[in-house]
C-alpha cells in the first residue's frame, strides 16, 4: 500500500469518526483532505462525495446537499472524460471545475506512489 493509499484511509477514517462523534465540521474539513487524496480512483471519489452529502445533510445545509447531489452526477464523467481538478476540495464552496493549489503535506504523498 503506497503512502497516498494510507493517507487517504487514515483521513477518510478518521472523517468517519468525526461524524459519529457529532463534530460535522472537523468530518467535512477531513473529508476535503480525502478527497483531494482520493480523487483520483473513482471509487474513492464517488464515496467522498457520499460521506460529504451525509455530513452536510446532517447539519441542515441545503447548499451544499445541492452542491453534492450535482458532484455525484459529475463524479463519473470527470473519470470518464478524465477531466479531474488536482486539489479540489469537493465542496460546493468551490467549482467542481477549478483546479486549487494542493497543501504541501498532500502534495508529497500524492507524488509518492511509492
Amino acid at each position: 500500500m503506497s503512502l497516498r493509499d494510507s493517507a487517504f484511509q487514515e483521513t477518510f477514517s478518521a472523517a468517519r469518526t468525526c461524524y459519529r462523534a457529532g463534530d460535522l465540521q472537523a468530518a467535512f474539513s477531513l473529508l476535503e483532505r480525502a478527497h483531494v487524496l482520493g480523487q483520483s480512483q473513482l471509487g474513492r471519489h464517488w464515496t467522498v462525495h457520499v460521506w460529504m452529502l451525509r455530513v452536510c445533510w446532517r447539519r441542515g445545509d441545503l447548499r451544499e446537499v445541492a452542491g453534492q447531489v450535482v458532484r455525484l452526477g459529475l463524479t463519473p464523467l470527470g473519470h470518464l472524460t478524465g477531466r479531474l481538478p488536482v486539489g479540489n476540495t469537493g465542496g460546493s464552496n468551490v467549482s467542481a471545475f477549478a483546479s486549487l493549489p494542493v497543501p504541501p503535506d498532500l502534495q508529497k504523498l500524492l507524488s509518492d506512489e511509492k
